[in-house]
């Protein structure tokens, strides 16, 4: 799924299901990561942003 922000860049919003599980596996835009075996709990997670979400990629402190 994308959708548009205020700039007019996409959101890309992945959902990936892990083979031989009922387990979902989600991937922000921001780049968090999310599992839960329940598709409402993670579309809740995915559009509450920020709520939830530690991107994977964090700046450092004095880096650019």
């Amino acid at each position: 799924m994308t959708s548009p922000s205020a700039h007019g860049a996409r959101e890309i919003y992945r959902i990936d299901w892990l083979p031989g599980t009922d387990v979902l596996h989600g991937t922000c835009h921001c780049g968090a990561e999310h599992t839960a075996q329940d598709p409402v709990e993670m579309w809740e997670w995915m559009l509450g942003h920020p709520e939830g979400h530690r991107p994977r990629h964090q700046p450092r402190e004095g880096s650019s």
